[in-house]
């Protein structure tokens, strides 16, 4: 099914000429317009710009297209203006990405406050920064390794998680901690894989380095349960007699509280570096480094609980 947006961004094209002006009529980024432009001569099967280097030329088919939709655009334009929320000007807009947990634990509480429109977009690290390198988001936060050969991204750090074994109040932990202090690893890999284990779908990849890292090997048993997400597996935990490799990050203030334990932190420090994906061409500078200072500012908190 097309997309009205694809019509909306030919439309400006066509109008203003270049794709950098058809952008800023949106309130976009050049390569959101090219994605869309794109995509929209892809689902009709024909061009409808010739492409300069000083400006976009329709072909036929474009002015063709042109006559035949300016008439409804302009339709729903004028029904846009009618029942949108009256304001002075248009309020600036930030497309964000990052795992649901993260998004639940800092960014939600903020979101009555904010300022400015925003649109929060859940999924694999892979896919977000493949969204952000297109023009679709604005900023992600992934513990992704920096892919150095795209500069169009910049990445900056701003803090570390570290993958640590958690468990229910209810577990008995002592022949672990025992088996850890006497450091009888292969022991310790037959009693933790008899206990009964939560995992998150997206946090797999954690879940087997911080066994391969720490016990030399890869795990030779799956997850009894695997839930939507970490912050589920945490609450599970609050009531059962499970354990579970997690960020600290996500589960310090439960442990502080008392509502779950820390097991161990691994012989070896399972850490992932956490970045700021963004763009260099983004527009909203501002509302870019208000979010990332809601993020800076939890972080400094959370990494100020000791266990």
């Amino acid at each position: 099914m097309v997309n009205l947006e694809w019509y909306r961004t030919f439309k400006e094209v066509y109008e203003n000429g270049t794709l950098t002006k058809a952008a800023n009529a949106l309130y976009s980024s050049q390569p959101g317009v090219s994605v869309h432009l794109n995509a929209l001569e892809a689902y009709i099967g024909k061009k409808l710009f010739e492409r300069t280097s000083r400006k976009m030329i329709p072909t036929e088919e474009g002015k063709f297209l042109y006559e035949y939709i300016i008439g409804s655009i302009e339709k729903l334009e004028k029904a846009e203006q009618h029942f949108r929320r009256t304001s002075k000007e248009r309020k600036p807009s930030l497309h964000i990405g990052m795992c649901s947990e993260m998004f639940q634990l800092i960014l939600e509480p903020k979101v009555p406050q904010l300022e400015f429109d925003l649109i929060a977009k859940f999924g694999s690290h892979i896919d977000l920064i493949k969204d952000l390198s297109n023009g679709l988001l604005d900023l992600v936060i992934t513990p992704k390794t920096p892919d150095t050969k795209n500069q169009h991204v910049t990445y900056t750090p701003f803090s570390k998680e570290r993958i640590i074994l958690i468990a229910g109040n209810n577990v008995d932990t002592t022949e672990i901690e025992k088996l850890i202090e006497t450091k009888k690893w292969k022991a310790l890999e037959d009693v933790l894989q008899e206990k009964t284990w939560y995992s998150a779908s997206n946090e797999m990849e954690h879940f087997r380095r911080f066994w391969f890292e720490n016990l030399g090997k890869k795990p030779a048993f799956k997850p009894n349960y695997i839930l939507p997400n970490i912050t589920s597996i945490i609450r599970c935990l609050y009531h059962a007699e499970g354990v579970a490799l997690v960020p600290d990050f996500l589960c310090k203030e439960a442990i502080a509280e008392g509502k779950i334990k820390l097991v161990w932190e691994g012989k070896v420090s399972t850490d992932n570096t956490l970045y700021f994906a963004s763009r260099s061409d983004i527009k909203s500078k501002e509302e870019l480094k208000y979010v990332e200072e809601i993020f800076q500012d939890k972080f400094e908190k959370i990494n100020q609980i000791n266990f």
